[in-house]
Order: structure tokens, then sequence, then C-alpha cells
């Protein structure tokens, strides 16, 4: 019986297109892999990645409520009709102080809900290889607009990965006052997927208008 064997240590030459080199092996017959390109170019050049974001929005009575009204952060809706899954890969948020006086924004959450099929806002999501907000299944929401014909209420799904950094309660912030802006990452992986009928949005927990965020959400659409 034949085994597929490797090479232990550095390969002596450089490969050409077209060749098949061995397997790099560590000692223990681990198999070493090294990147060639980032870890989303494969299907970002392959047109299948979408995002959908905001510049500066500020918070408010409507990004914490889970009803039609609800505005969020940032959100994606996959139509009823939608051939596809959206596998979310990464979120990102930065958040900054834009009045004198600061409440806290509570915290961040991912709510879902499911089974949507009305659903008559929202715009078209950019392809992350061409710059065009053009070929998406998915409906996106970059903050500030309502969720108009939701069927069914949001849930609160879990707490986000994206800390809010500002949580001033006991004092007022003078607008001489240099406040930091916060950025954070939350990397899905494909962790998430939100299937036809489904809506994903991040919300916050504490109505304040003292705060602004811009947002990003970003995923692979993925047949069914």
């Amino acid at each position: 019986m034949a085994f597929d064997s490797g090479n232990v240590g550095p390969l002596v030459g450089a490969s050409t297109d077209g060749a098949n080199p061995l397997f790099r092996q560590g000692r223990q017959q681990e198999l070493i892999v090294s990147e060639l390109h980032g870890r989303f170019y494969e299907q970002v050049f392959r047109g299948n990645t979408y995002s959908i974001g905001s510049s500066t929005t500020a918070l408010s009575a409507n990004t914490i409520s889970l009803t039609a009204s609800t505005t969020p952060i940032v959100g994606v809706w996959n139509p009823s009709t939608s051939l596809v899954n959206l596998v979310i890969l990464q979120a990102g948020l930065q958040v900054s102080v834009q009045a004198a006086s600061s409440t806290a924004q509570g915290s961040f959450v991912w709510a879902t809900s499911t089974g949507n099929t009305a659903i008559s806002t929202g715009s078209a999501p950019f392809n992350r290889k061409t710059l065009v907000a053009a070929g998406s299944s998915a409906k996106g929401f970059p903050g500030g607009v309502a969720l108009t014909g939701l069927t069914n209420n949001l849930v609160v799904l879990e707490g986000a990965d994206l800390a809010g950094g500002l949580a001033i309660t006991t004092a007022a912030v003078a607008a001489t006052t240099a406040v930091p802006t916060y950025a954070y990452v939350q990397n899905f992986d494909g962790s998430l997927i939100v299937p036809p009928g489904g809506v994903l949005a991040l919300l916050n927990t504490v109505s304040t208008a003292n705060l602004s965020v811009a947002s990003r959400l970003m995923w692979e659409e993925v047949p069914v």
C-alpha cells in the first residue's frame, strides 16, 4: 500500500507553476501550511463577498428597540425568496462621544428575526471585489434605516464582541474634553448564518443620543 509522504524542513529549490512538490511536514509529522493570500481573498476574488456599513450615525431610542421601527446600527435581511445563505464573516464598530453630556450606551448585542417576507426598506450591499452596490441577494441596513415591514419582532441572540468603551455615567463631558474614539472588530469566520427570511441586526441596550457610531458588516453568499 502506498502512503503519501512529505518533506521535513524547507524544500530545496523553488517550485514552479504546474509542479507537484512534496508536502511540508514538521518533525512530529504535522502538516505545515503557509498563506499565499489573506484569508478572505478566495471568496472576495470569486465575487461572493459583500458588505454594508455606515458613516457616523447617532444612537437613539430606535437603536435599542425590537420592532419594525428599529433602526439597526448595522444589519442585513436575507429575503425569503433568496437562494443563498448569508455566512457572516466579520463586523466592525467605531464609537465616539458627540455631545457635551454623555449617557452610557449599554451593551452592544446581536438580534435576529426569522420568517420575514415583506421588509420594504434596506439598500443594496456593495461587492468586495467590484466595489459596486450590485449582485447581492440581500438588503443591507447601514444605520438610521427602519426595518419597515418586519414580520416578527427581533430577539436578542447574544452579546456582541464589540465593547462600548464609553460607559460614562457619573458626570457630564465638557465640550472641550478630548475623548478618544474606540474601534472594535468581531470575527465570525462563518460561525453565524442568516438563512432566507432572516434578519441580523446590531443594537445597543440603553437609549442615548450622545454617542455616535460607524459600522461594518461583511458576509459571504453561499447557495442553499
